[in-house]
This record gives structure tokens, sequence and C-alpha cells, in this order.
């Protein structure tokens, strides 16, 4: 069964007194677009947090959200290399009696000295904490799955009830046709009697053009392949895999057709199934436009 590309998920998970909470997002994309948001501390990770999403998703923009403490960014320490700032200042204590600096301007440089000031985080991110991290994400993609699964449903249910719809406008379709074909050679007849008062010169060629004349207007063909497309169509929403871009391209196919039985048909009645068979086809499109 298609799954939805909507979903959202939330997991968590404690270690070291400390709190991490994923939170993952899903909406309508053509490709798989991944955006992670993560603290400092889980930076090093990022690669494996894509992988392990990248393995749950196919289709759709996911943005990934990992907090600690409820918080976007990690708890982290400033150290401070003392002994090289000692040696610093007395250095910029030259410079400003040398040069006549103010203290502010001569000491301004030293934050600005990676040496120096330095950030280390609080919780060492080892192999255990990784895990429970890329354990949390697993967790929030199969709580998105699980919401994907739930949507897509529905989604599936509604586009079988309208292939429904289609279905037996098309039969109808197919029984009309032979109708349309009499009736359409029946008023050609009848305009060219009224024209050359039925007196005519070779009436065998005539009924053989007016035969022609009434085939072209013959849809068979395209009730035929619209028959087939639409089986296909509901055969693939019975497959457990990705299906959203074949049924996009099916659903083209059946618009084609149904197109070019609306430009053949003089037939008024023809012409309001062709309208209502439009009208199912394009919400089936705007539900394709959710489907992984």
């Amino acid at each position: 069964m298609p799954l939805s590309m909507t979903g959202f998920g939330r997991a968590t998970a404690t270690y070291y007194d400390k709190t991490i909470s994923v939170e993952i997002k899903t909406v309508n994309h053509r490709f798989l677009d991944v955006s992670i948001k993560t603290p400092q501390t889980y930076q090093s990770l990022e690669s494996d947090i894509r992988d392990s999403i990248q393995r749950h998703f196919q289709r759709g923009r996911v943005e990934c959200f990992i907090m600690l403490d409820n918080e976007e960014v990690s708890p982290s320490k400033v150290n401070v290399n003392w002994p090289l700032m000692n040696q610093y200042v007395d250095t910029y204590y030259s410079i400003q009696n040398t040069y006549n600096l103010s203290t502010e301007e001569a000491l301004a440089f030293i934050p600005k000295i990676p040496e120096i000031i330095s950030i280390s985080e609080n919780v060492p991110l080892t192999e255990s904490v990784s895990d429970i991290v890329l354990e949390t994400v697993q967790e929030a993609c199969g709580q998105v799955i699980l919401m994907r699964s739930n949507e897509g449903k529905m989604i599936t249910d509604d586009m079988k009830n309208r292939l429904e719809n289609i279905k037996q406008l098309v039969k109808q379709l197919g029984e009309r046709r032979e109708t349309v074909i009499i009736e359409y050679q029946g008023r050609i007849l009848s305009r060219i009697h009224a024209f050359t008062d039925g007196q005519l010169h070779d009436e065998a060629r005539f009924y053989q053009e007016v035969a022609i004349l009434a085939e072209k207007g013959d849809i068979t063909e395209e009730i035929t392949r619209l028959h087939s497309h639409v089986q296909q169509f509901g055969q693939t929403l019975n497959e457990e895999q990705v299906v959203g871009r074949k049924l996009g391209f099916i659903l083209q196919e059946m618009q084609r057709e149904v197109n070019t039985i609306g430009s053949k048909s003089n037939d008024a009645l023809i012409s309001n199934w062709v309208v209502t068979l439009k009208t199912e086809m394009e919400k089936i499109k705007e539900q394709i436009q959710n489907i992984e």
C-alpha cells in the first residue's frame, strides 16, 4: 500500500542525566531531501543520522531536529590556556607601551586567537552515546512511517473509490460507442440527402465515404487503452513499494485518452461523461502528489 509523504514523529532518550529529543517531520517533495539540525555535540554523527533517515524514506522533504534538554544547543565548557594567555598579555603590554595604544586596543585581539580559548563538551560523545542518539532517530522515523502509513491508507481508499467511478464511466462509454456511430452516420446521411435531393451518382462510394467519416469519430481504441490503464492503476495501488511516480505516469496516459475521446465525440452524453472523468482524474492527481 502506498505511503503518504506527510508525517511526524518524536522520540526521547536519557543518558548522563541528560534528555535527548528527536523530532522528524516530512512533507511533499519530488525527491528525497533531508535536512538535519543538531547541537554541536552530535555534529560528528550527522552522516550516520542521514544514512539512517535515508534507509527509512525514499521521497519527500525530511526535517530532523535533535535537541538536548529541550534546547537546540549543547552544554559546553569554555577552556582557557592560561600560560599562553599570560604570554600574549605581556606581549600586548609591550606593544601598548611601544605604540602608545590604549589597553582596549592592545587586548582586543586576544579573544580572536583560537589557541587561547577553546570550547569542549561537558558530555563526551562516546560510542554508547552515539548508539543512543541513532536509536532515538530510528524510533522517531518509525513513528513517522506509522503516520505516513495511516494517511497513505486513507489516500489509497479515496483513489480506489474514484477509480471505481472511472471504471463505471468507461463501461458506459463502451456501451454508448456503437449507438453514437450509428447516430453519427444517420446525421451525415440526412444532411447529404438534404443537399443533393437524394440524387446520388455513385451510391456505393457515397456510403463508403460516410462509413469512413463515422469511423474517424470511433472511440473504440481509446476505450480499450483506457480500460488497460485503469486496470494497471488499480494493480499499482496494491504494490508494496514506492509507486507515486508510476501512478502519476499512468494517470497522465489515462488523461490523454480521455482528452482524445472528448475531441472525437459529438455526442452530448459522452461529453458530459468526459467532464466527469476529468474531474475524478484531477482529484486523483492531487492525491498522487502526496504519495511516496
